[in-house]
């Protein structure tokens, strides 16, 4: 049985950094896309940040690059998000995501296999 676990979300200030941590179980990370998405309340959830299984290529969304990292420990089976300077628009819930190393469109919400079950990240002002 494949589980994908956040953990690391909390409650913070405008400015403070948080990292996120999603740790795999039943698959090996290595030959696997992994991403994080997050959902805001009352929103559709959207693309993060994603990277490739060989770490070659990662991706972020505009909104959170150059503040946001993503990182995989594929020794640890684990995938991490880093997140400075963070924003209340950052404020959501995040998930972590594994998808097939031939993703088309790691952007797209349809492409990927499993899913964790969130972990809540808050910012106040």
């Amino acid at each position: 049985q494949v589980r994908l676990v956040e953990s690391g979300g909390g409650l913070v200030q405008a400015g403070d950094s948080l990292r996120l941590s999603c740790a795999a179980s039943g698959i090996t990370l290595g030959g696997y896309y992994m991403a994080w998405f997050r959902q805001a309340p009352g929103k559709e959830r959207e693309f993060v940040a994603a990277i490739s299984p060989s770490d070659v290529y990662r991706d972020y969304d505009a909104s959170v690059k150059d503040r946001f990292t993503i990182s995989k420990n594929n020794r640890k089976n684990t995938v991490a998000l880093q997140m400075n300077v963070l924003k209340q628009e950052d404020t959501a819930v995040y998930y972590c995501a594994a998808g097939a190393s031939s993703i088309i469109n790691p952007r797209g919400n349809t492409d990927w296999i499993y899913w964790g079950q969130g972990t809540q990240v808050t910012v106040s002002s």
